[in-house]
């Protein structure tokens, strides 16, 4: 490594700031640049359906690093522009003003983009969907007291929405087309919580039901559902998940499946590009499988991995996966990836507010979703990187010592 080399990280997002500082701490000399196509530097994400868009935090507060951490690790950032494609053999990349960027590494953090809903009438005024900084704004702007919001989705992004949008007084509806909230991603006791939940704030859960079209003249004023159900929408936000970035990759020869291909050092095939974040299809030993993760953790985690391999070291990235999610006065914290659990123990009572979900399979742990209780929270990461086997009958006993029988098993 030289002075003279360049590393460019294409996009500001979680992974490329967390990357372009972690490269100054594992020694790179050289130029760093951060290639971005929002015109803003790295923000947090989480707060734009929560602290952000019910007015909680300004657009300055959720800012990754402050400028002074870029300035002083020598980060030149160019914003507000797309990279178009990348040319391995030559090292460049084309700049969609047609400029080229020479490279010696190169890190690919392009995130994730909004799954979009093709139906008519979605291009109507008062349509929104929910991934950057300006969308947020933009739906906040929207908001008035006593109009009424649908939310296409009810995973914990349109779930998010619903809680901040009913904080600001709107009247809100949450459509899902599968049977129950969340049924991707947690058991049936989640998703009945989180459905009561909703309720008791006023708003309406509709499950079973798709949103076919739009209507309205200039602005949104109606959704069209399949069972011929007529919603009366002043504003609609969709949030049916989100697509990984991978083109780039793709074009210039990289492989791709549900995620850009790494290894668990966040290695291409080409030995002078990496890549990070929710953009990755990568393996995790811990799992004993791979998969890709649209999560804050996951992205910051994985980037000091990679800054470390364009170092020509070696930071094996295997963590355990962890999420949250702010909805109201609830904070829930998932631990683990709860795929193919066959027993789920609860520990607590939902109807207090704070309770815990434990996910077996086969006895083992796999995952917990914690509500409002952050010490078991604690100790389920724990329990599930030792891959530990606890009795259900423990689990669901709030007096059962989990700290000391982590201790036990770690001993």
């Amino acid at each position: 490594m030289t002075t003279e080399q360049t590393c460019v990280i294409i996009g500001a997002s979680h992974a490329g700031a967390q990357l372009a500082t972690s490269l100054r701490k594992e020694g790179w000399e050289g130029r760093i640049l951060v290639i971005g196509d929002e015109p803003t530097a790295p923000y947090h994400r989480p707060p734009l359906s929560k602290a952000l868009l019910n007015g909680e935090k300004t657009a300055e507060e959720i800012d990754i690093f402050k400028p002074s951490i870029y300035e002083k690790a020598g980060v030149d950032m160019l914003l507000g522009t797309r990279v178009e494609s990348i040319d391995r053999e030559g090292k460049t990349l084309v700049l969609d003003n047609r400029e080229t960027i020479q490279y010696d590494k190169l890190a690919l953090c392009t995130g994730a983009r909004v799954r979009t809903l093709d139906i008519p009438g979605v291009h109507l005024d008062g349509v929104f969907y929910l991934r950057t900084l300006k969308d947020s704004q933009q739906i906040q702007a929207a908001v008035k007291p006593g109009n009424k919001a649908v939310i296409v989705g009810g995973g914990y992004i349109g779930l998010e929405t619903a809680a901040s949008l009913s904080k600001l007084g709107m009247e809100v509806t949450v459509l899902e087309m599968m049977d129950r909230v969340l049924e991707r991603v947690t058991a049936e006791e989640l998703s009945a919580y989180y459905t009561k939940l909703h309720q008791r704030h006023g708003v309406q859960i509709i499950t079973g039901a798709q949103a076919m079209a739009l209507h309205g003249e200039g602005n949104v004023q109606q959704v069209i559902c399949n069972d011929d159900r007529v919603l009366d929408a002043d504003m609609v936000i969709i949030g049916i998940g989100v697509i990984p970035n991978t083109e780039l990759a793709e074009d210039c020869g990289l492989e791709v499946g549900n995620g850009i291909i790494v290894d668990e050092y966040a290695r291409t095939k080409d030995p002078d590009i990496v890549a990070a974040g929710d953009c990755t299809f990568h393996p995790n030993s811990l799992l004993g499988y791979p998969l890709r993760l649209e999560s804050v953790p996951n992205a910051m985690d994985q980037a000091k991995s990679a800054a470390a391999t364009l170092c020509g070291k070696e930071k094996k990235y295997a963590a355990l996966p962890w999420f949250w999610s702010d909805q109201y006065n609830i904070k829930l914290q998932i631990a683990g990836f709860n795929k193919g659990y066959d027993q789920v123990v609860l520990r607590g009572d939902p109807d207090t507010d704070q309770f815990v979900a434990w996910y077996l399979k086969g006895g083992q742990l796999l995952a917990a979703d914690c509500i409002n209780s952050p010490k078991e929270f604690m100790q389920a990461k724990k329990l599930i990187s030792l891959k530990a086997k606890v009795e259900p009958k423990d689990l669901a006993d709030p007096e059962f010592d989990l700290l000391a029988f982590t201790k036990a098993l770690s001993a």
